[in-house]
């Protein structure tokens, strides 16, 4: 089963952080605009159970992920599944109506620019997105896909690209638990 290890940080100085990352990184990647709608359960209660449940458009693609609980108290890890969904915009509002028909209720909806990097880290591919998210302001992201028997490994590789980017104060909570603090 892959799990997503995932470390993510809030970006006092972009500028700073991309002339780092310039030096480490294979090169950027396009920057892209994401649209993420998150959904409740009809029967339980996502936030008690820390999981999310999102349809997300990126352009005319559109992806539902699964989230599953955090695997520990550090990073972000956790169990992801994620569908491919057709590309078009009668199949996010076809996704949509569907999820609602089934009982889930629309939470929120977050958008982002991201910038993506890759970064090659003791011998690993990291995975570094630089995130504006509309009503929370600039981060930074660093990802790694890994087997369960891997995690260990994977963390550390993280936490060693953190530091050799200056990053600290790593930051747990969801865009969408940090938009829904904000709003309450």
């Amino acid at each position: 089963m892959a799990i997503e290890v995932e470390q993510k940080f809030r970006s006092l100085d972009s500028a700073e952080l991309q002339r780092r990352l310039g030096g480490l990184a294979t090169g950027p990647r396009e920057t892209i605009v994401q649209v993420d709608r998150y959904f409740a359960h009809p029967n339980r209660d996502f936030a008690l159970t820390d999981e999310a449940l999102r349809l997300r458009r990126v352009g005319s693609h559109n992806y539902i992920t699964y989230k599953g609980p955090k695997l520990d108290r550090t990073t972000k890890s956790r169990r992801e599944i994620e569908l491919c969904l057709p590309d078009d915009d009668a199949a996010a509002n076809d996704s949509s109506e569907l999820l609602v028909a089934l009982g889930f209720s629309p939470v929120l909806e977050v958008r982002k620019r991201r910038t993506h990097f890759v970064v090659t880290w003791q011998g690993r591919p990291v995975e570094v997105a630089l995130d504006e998210v509309e009503g929370l302001g600039s981060f930074v992201e660093l990802e790694i896909i890994a087997e369960a028997p891997g995690l260990d490994a994977a963390r550390a590789v993280l936490a060693g690209l953190a530091t050799e980017l200056g990053l600290d104060n790593s930051e747990r909570r969801s865009y969408l638990e940090l938009l829904i603090e904000r709003q309450g």
